[in-house]
């Protein structure tokens, strides 16, 4: 096995595929990726056992001998970055030795490789619905929902993001039992009933590296136990996460009394400045909400205080309440118009927050006692 390839043609789609790739295997195989080169092109794979990606590139008629080796997935990557710019790298596998050797200009590296046939591949998707929606449209509902995901929680369901294909709708939900995000967006999709599946943190984190902001499709093949995903040069599988996402519409408040208009970034601002002096451990802070103003209040163990006040649209009661600063930043950090509404009822009720005239998000931040 031998080919050559340009530099800039090949670390772009490492660097996307390493992510995968743990620092500490069980298996040893698990540090490689594995290189396959057939006619024109060389495929590279990496996994973990619960994602697996794969990167194709063409090799634009550059001679090449057919084969499959295992390269150590980190050390390649290091060595395509420290080689200069427009650098032309040739990979050659040296059968007795075990070796892959890899040249460019005046530099050589000698890679120790490992059986191909120890390399795992993850099982075929049995596919039960398959559509397409725009990268564009798939990166967005990520990421302005998957900072609500849990971390090692126990209910391991809540670990990863709910994926709802409806009929003319694509949703997506994250919660962490503390606070709840949900976006959603037309589509093309009709699966005959709901399909809901719950994809891996790990999962979901990769593909938001993978997904760009372009209007090029993306092929989406949703099976009993896999999610796989098809781009032009990169295909992605995960496990799907077994077990029953909670229902989220039950956790909406539907009886907030008390609407608020907000400049989105003087309220961030207020948030974040306040934040400063609140307790490191518990990020408590308190609204009190009157006629024209929001009043947001922080202490810590210290008696160290913040205060900060922001005009808003409301009249009505007065209220007190408290929430943790950070889950009100994270939503307020993937609202991107100009103003937010905040829908509050009393001081036990949940926080709605949404973008101004926009419902396709809805953020929900449980409060907290202080």
């Amino acid at each position: 096995m031998k080919f050559s390839i340009q530099r800039e043609s090949i670390l772009k789609p490492l660097q996307i595929i390493t992510g995968v790739v743990e620092r500490r295997q069980t298996l040893p195989v698990l540090s490689n990726l594995l290189l396959s080169v057939s006619s024109d092109r060389v495929s590279m794979t990496t996994t973990d056992l619960e994602v697996e990606m794969i990167a194709s590139v063409p090799l634009n008629g550059a001679e090449a001998g057919d084969g499959d080796i295992t390269l150590p997935a980190r050390k390649l990557v290091d060595i395509c970055k420290a080689l200069p710019e427009g650098a032309q790298i040739d990979i050659v596998y040296d059968e007795e030795k075990e070796r892959a050797i890899i040249k460019s200009g005046r530099s050589r590296f000698n890679l120790a490789t490992l059986p191909v046939s120890e390399f795992p591949n993850i099982e075929e998707v049995k596919g039960v619905f398959e559509f397409q929606v725009p990268q564009k449209v798939l990166k967005q509902l990520i990421e302005k929902t998957a900072f609500a995901m849990a971390q090692q929680d126990v209910r391991y369901y809540l670990n990863g993001l709910l994926l709802e294909v409806d009929s003319g709708m694509v949703r997506t939900v994250a919660t962490d039992g503390h606070r709840l995000a949900i976006c959603e967006h037309e589509a093309d999709v009709s699966p005959g009933e709901k399909i809901q599946v719950i994809l891996p943190r790990k999962g979901v984190m990769e593909l938001a590296r993978l997904l760009s902001d372009s209007d090029e499709p993306v092929k989406v093949m949703v099976g009993n136990n896999h999610l796989s995903m098809v781009l032009e040069d990169y295909a992605f599988t995960s496990k799907l996460i077994d077990g029953k996402f909670p229902d989220y519409q039950r956790v909406i408040p539907r009886d907030s009394d008390k609407d608020v208009t907000a400049d989105h970034e003087l309220l961030k601002q207020a948030l974040v400045r306040t934040s400063i002096l609140s307790n490191e451990k518990y990020r408590g802070i308190r609204l009190r909400l009157q006629d024209g103003l929001i009043q947001a209040q922080a202490n810590n163990p210290e008696m160290e205080e913040a205060e900060e006040e922001i005009e808003v649209q409301y009249t009505g009661p007065k209220l007190e309440i408290g929430f943790n600063v950070s889950y009100l930043l994270d939503a307020l950090n993937v609202i991107d118009t100009p103003n937010v509404t905040l829908a509050l009822g009393d001081a036990n009720s949940s926080c709605v927050m949404r973008p101004e005239g926009q419902t396709a998000c809805t953020y929900v931040i449980m409060p907290m006692r202080l």
